[in-house]
């Protein structure tokens, strides 16, 4: 495999083969300076888009919260995973 480009902070993917490293690397908090950004904006926007009206009127329960929170955790996992697969090493 090739070796990925730094990118512009000089920071490069590491490289994994199997599943079970990337998990470790994620655990790590390996895609936390690249997931994070990204799962606060996309988080805000699908919050803002879904859950306004019932925050804003009062109506919002344990669920609505926990929906809010999926707003935030699915976009970081999928960040996450984007940014690891620039570093599988398929060998």
């Amino acid at each position: 495999m090739e070796h990925q480009p730094p990118d512009q902070a000089g920071r490069r993917c590491p490289e994994w083969t199997g599943w079970g490293q990337a998990l470790r690397l994620f655990a790590r908090g390996v895609t936390v300076r690249t997931a994070l950004p990204v799962a606060l904006l996309v988080g805000l926007v699908l919050s803002a888009v879904n859950q306004t009206a019932v925050i804003a009127t009062g109506r919002a329960t344990v669920v609505t919260w926990i929906r809010v929170g999926f707003n935030f955790v699915v976009p970081f996992v999928v960040s996450s995973v984007g940014y690891l697969s620039g570093g599988r090493d398929s060998r």
